[in-house]
């Protein structure tokens, strides 16, 4: 089986997790100059935008990988839309704002033809998903101008899917990461086993290389994950307090307060996804059905999330991150990169 680092063109088998929010391509070249595979989430991009982040990809002499999403789209549900904005009304009254108008800006699409035709007029080498894999024919056109493809697998089930479906490398999320949860077979979050039994189990009965992802703060975890049998790992929270990153000033600040916990919440989105618990976690339950189905919450949220971010209160922001405290703070990318790697 050909090394991690040889299948993604880069030096060390380290890759940085593409996160929505709280990053731009700014972070993701400066991993990849560093040696590791740096990534660029795409889900919330409309076309120019991503064109403009493809292009500037392209000028550079190391891969960059591109995330999508590949969930079945829902369409906006007005009865789960109300039930939401009721739920959040007191709210919306005591910071004397209005609510959001309904409407579908924002929100996370999946992988379609048009987003592959305008990925083949740049050929990115390496292409990453999150929710299984696009259509057969979106993904044979993908692999059809050599694109190394990676996909995230949260069971052994997904893992062996995956690898039947036509994945080159398994990202075995464990139940530890940060962010959105990759399932796509079972939305029984109960049933996702942690990294490190993730990576054994599917570095036993998936012939593809494993690369760890989850509970990885520190070059001591990489190599327990190593042990495991991953070939190589994927972080970041690890990332997330590197001047490189857009993390706000709020989701800074709670990252490192000693001994606050993360928790696996549907409110932000519809979809479960691990983040530091704040007061909407706590008021409203963190797998609450109020929320509508993914990804129809997160625009109800916005204007409370603005309006408590401008007074300095984290209330109603996805703090997303794993179970790992960030150990980094005044690292930059490339030394958490290399640290990671074992290198520094």
């Amino acid at each position: 089986m050909p090394s991690i680092t040889a299948l993604l063109g880069v030096e060390l088998p380290v890759i940085q997790a593409p996160m929505a929010g709280v990053q731009d391509e700014a972070l993701a070249i400066a991993v990849a100059t560093a040696g590791g595979l740096g990534s660029m989430p795409c889900a919330l991009l409309a076309p120019a935008r991503l064109e403009t982040a493809l292009q500037r990809f392209a000028s550079l002499d190391v891969p960059v990988n591109l995330n999508f999403f590949c969930h079945q789209m829902a369409e906006p549900d007005p009865v789960e839309a109300a039930r939401w904005r009721e739920a959040l009304m007191p709210y919306y009254d005591e910071l004397g704002i209005e609510p959001a108008e309904p409407g579908t800006a924002g929100a996370r699409r999946p992988v379609d033809a048009s987003t592959v035709e305008l990925l083949e007029r740049f050929r990115p080498r390496v292409v990453s998903f999150h929710f299984g894999l696009p259509a057969p024919t979106l993904l044979a056109r993908i692999k059809g101008w050599g694109a190394t493809v990676l996909a995230s697998a949260t069971t052994l089930e997904e893992g062996l899917w995956l690898e039947r479906h036509g994945a080159d490398l398994v990202i075995a999320q464990g139940v530890e990461a940060g962010g959105h949860r990759g399932h796509f077979l079972s939305d029984d979050v109960g049933r996702q086993p942690g990294t490190r039994a993730l990576v054994a189990a599917l570095s036993k009965a998936v012939r593809l290389p494993i690369i760890a992802a989850g509970g990885i703060g520190s070059r001591a975890d990489v190599e327990v994950m190593l042990g495991a049998g991953a070939a190589g790992i994927q972080a970041g929270t690890a990332y997330l307090l590197c001047p490189e990153a857009t993390t706000t000033a709020v989701h800074r600040r709670a990252l490192q307060e000693h001994g606050r916990p993360a928790a696996i919440t549907r409110l932000f989105s519809g979809r479960p996804a691990r983040g530091l618990v704040n007061r909407l976690m706590r008021d409203l339950g963190p797998m609450s059905e109020l929320a509508p189905r993914f990804p129809w919450a997160s625009q109800a949220l916005e204007p409370l999330r603005a309006a408590a971010q401008a007074a300095g209160a984290d209330d109603f922001t996805p703090l997303w991150s794993g179970t790992r405290p960030n150990t980094f703070p005044g690292c930059d990318a490339a030394r958490i990169t290399r640290l990671l790697a074992g290198v520094a």
